[in-house]
């Protein structure tokens, strides 16, 4: 089983003595965001966990947790953006997280960072100069610290609609996607770097690999066995991430993100359950409920023990 930790807030910067804390039991729960009452045991025994997939925009709380993580075969995607505070305004000078990623890279391996520069969006002060401009100075700076970049463009979720308008904040002309793509793909390979994505963009077009958020082939580099090829299973079109199991939580993430789809009252507000948020509770910033369900979450294979790498 591959778990995500998280598409839905980041359990790296935020939660990590919660993490810990669920590793040494053994399991988490985690409540159905769609039907409040049902809650999933996940296992997270060492048996059960093939791969942990973390997402974070600072990861520095992790650096001294490594020890305690060990056990646990990891890899890291750390999205840096060429924003400002209007954009995302919680978030360390970009200086210092440039430096918290080369710190992170150099004690974990560069094999098992991956930087996301996601999601693109443009407006009179991000233009599509300022973003290959920027990604030039980050990759340099990140050249040798990981071989892999992932990019996706900006998703116009209804609930952040109204708030982007009003900061005058959009979406990358369609027509001008493939471009912009390509030109960043050529940006990365001088440095080092193949940049891959996924999604509805015409990937052939801009020369893009075919490479989703959780990847087979970087899961086995990131942990030297082989991965089964597992088809696309997400909800969202042209999507190559194998099969995981997030144990995040939803309204729980304050990095202060305008373009955020997982808190619902958007980003200047204080996430919703981040009060309740307790590092010995069997769910991340929840409690059960009377009535709540549980179910055993079974633990799906995805990784060929038999199958080590040589890398």
């Amino acid at each position: 089983m591959i778990v995500s930790a998280s598409r839905r807030t980041d359990i790296p910067r935020f939660y990590m003595e919660w993490l810990i804390n669920r590793l040494q039991a053994g399991y988490a729960l985690v409540r159905n965001p769609m039907n409040r009452s049902s809650v999933s045991r996940v296992p997270l025994d060492r048996e059960s966990v093939e791969c942990i997939a973390f997402w974070t925009k600072n990861p520095e709380p992790m650096l001294d947790c490594l020890g305690e993580l060990e056990p646990y075969p990891y890899y890291v995607q750390f999205t840096l953006n060429a924003y400002g505070t209007d954009v995302e305004s919680a978030l360390p000078p970009k200086a210092a997280l440039v430096e918290t990623f080369r710190r992170l890279s150099s004690a974990i391996g560069s094999h098992r960072m991956v930087w996301r520069y996601s999601p693109i969006l443009v407006s009179d002060r991000y233009t599509v100069e300022h973003h290959l401009r920027y990604f030039e100075v980050f990759a340099k700076k990140l050249e040798g610290f990981t071989s892999q970049c992932r990019i996706s463009f900006l998703d116009m979720y209804p609930k952040i609609e109204q708030l982007m308008h009003a900061k005058n904040l959009r979406c990358v002309p369609v027509e001008q996607e493939t471009d912009l793509a390509r030109a960043l793909c050529a940006i990365g390979a001088r440095h080092g770097m193949e940049v891959g994505g996924c999604g509805t963009m015409d990937l052939d077009a801009a020369g893009m690999a075919r490479k989703g958020c959780i990847d087979p082939a970087f899961v086995e580099h990131a942990i030297g066995f082989g991965a089964v090829d597992a088809a696309a299973t997400a909800g969202r079109n042209g999507c190559y991430c194998m099969t995981s199991v997030d144990i995040g939580a939803y309204d729980t993430c304050a990095n202060g993100c305008v373009y955020c789809y997982a808190n619902a009252g958007g980003f200047a507000n204080t996430p919703s359950n981040l009060c309740k948020y307790d590092p010995d509770s069997e769910l991340l910033c929840d409690r059960l409920n009377p009535g709540d369900t549980i179910t055993e979450r079974k633990a799906l294979r995805l990784i060929i023990p038999q199958t080590r790498l040589d890398i």
